[in-house]
């Protein structure tokens, strides 16, 4: 691999540790040679030979850094990735994007005006089970698509003490984390929707302020694609259900990349994110009038290929694997959700 781009990341919590720098050091394309930490010095631990900056400007301020990794509190995607577009840096962005789809929108339009490069980290378009989910819509298995949900719930009834993620300010609340990579997965799959609804709650209570329960609804001409996602599920419900005029597909979030990289493992590892034990998807369906019931077991996931796309797409090999127009879709929808929660109405788009 010939061109290696100097790589720094914004900040070094959970998104830098282990969403971020292990693939960023273990590409062959890619240098990780800044990380900005304001207070601790972690990453001199498991990266000492990459230098540790105490200020995003000190990061925008090398010159012979050429891709900047925006993974700070979503209150300060606008500002930072403006700032790094404005510097001649290419960028990523964690999702989501931004607080607003104005924000969205005008990232959008810099991004055009300065001929840069701007790219939205949703990495959950690379799970197993999410990939298991594409290949079966694709293949036409289940007919015209008519109801669909896709959830991820959490057990975490506990406050966190993140305040830009749990206070009741902007860009807060499970909408903005887990809503924005079940939005953008709906719409990979069919679409910008016609219509929205948002159910938006607090069920812990106490410290916690912002929605930690969410469901939306997503309408379209002969589809309803609900949304759902709550910190008090426990219970083990598919993570996506599918139905068509042909049949059903039900499959398990059964992805373990990212108790992986928690636990410490890397993706250079030989044993990197196996192959679920056992069957995670069901298959019930009509074809040439007989009936097929399938388990079926998805094959290995790779967030690799995100870096593998922005790669490809630095050197002229390939299109942004994620686009700032795919991040203002779905800044779109999480705002109609807000206005339709606030309103009580179904909001068009």
């Amino acid at each position: 691999m010939g061109t290696v781009i100097r790589t720094g990341i914004a900040s070094f919590g959970m998104s830098g540790k282990v969403f971020h720098a292990p693939f960023l050091r273990n590409h062959p394309g890619f240098e990780l040679v800044a990380i900005v930490e304001r207070h601790k010095n972690e990453s001199r631990e498991l990266y000492p030979e990459t230098k540790l900056l105490r200020s995003f400007e000190e990061l925008l301020a090398d010159d012979t850094i050429e891709l900047v990794v925006v993974n700070t509190p979503v209150q300060t995607h606008f500002e930072y990735v403006k700032a790094a577009l404005e510097a001649g840096k290419k960028v990523v962005v964690e999702k989501p994007f931004t607080v607003t789809a104005e924000e969205a929108r005008e990232l959008e339009a810099l991004v055009k005006a300065k001929n840069g490069f701007l790219s939205v980290y949703q990495n959950r378009r690379y799970d197993a089970d999410a990939a298991a989910v594409r290949e079966v819509v694709q293949s036409g298995l289940l007919g015209e698509m008519k109801e669909v949900e896709i959830r991820y719930d959490r057990f975490r009834p506990g406050y966190s003490g993140k305040e830009h993620k749990e206070a009741a300010i902007p860009g807060s609340g499970v909408l903005h984390d887990l809503g924005a990579h079940l939005i953008d997965l709906a719409i990979t799959l069919f679409g910008m929707p016609e219509k929205i609804f948002g159910d938006l709650r607090v069920v812990r209570g106490g410290e916690s302020k912002a929605n930690d329960y969410v469901e939306v609804l997503m309408y379209y001409t002969g589809l309803r694609v609900r949304i759902k996602s709550t910190v008090i599920g426990r219970a083990d419900y598919p993570s996506f259900i599918l139905n068509g005029t042909k049949g059903s597909f039900t499959q398990e979030r059964s992805d373990t990349q990212e108790a992986e990289l928690l636990a410490g493992k890397m993706p250079s590892q030989d044993d990197w994110a196996p192959a679920p034990p056992k069957p995670d998807g069901f298959l019930h369906v009509d074809t040439d009038g007989k009936e097929l019931k399938e388990h079926r077991t998805s094959r290995p996931g790779n967030f690799m290929k995100y870096y593998d796309g922005i790669y490809a797409a630095l050197t002229g090999a390939a299109a942004n694997p994620v686009p700032a127009s795919d991040a203002v879709k779905t800044m779109t929808v999480i705002d109609a959700a807000i206005r339709s929660n606030d309103t009580g109405t179904v909001v068009t788009l």
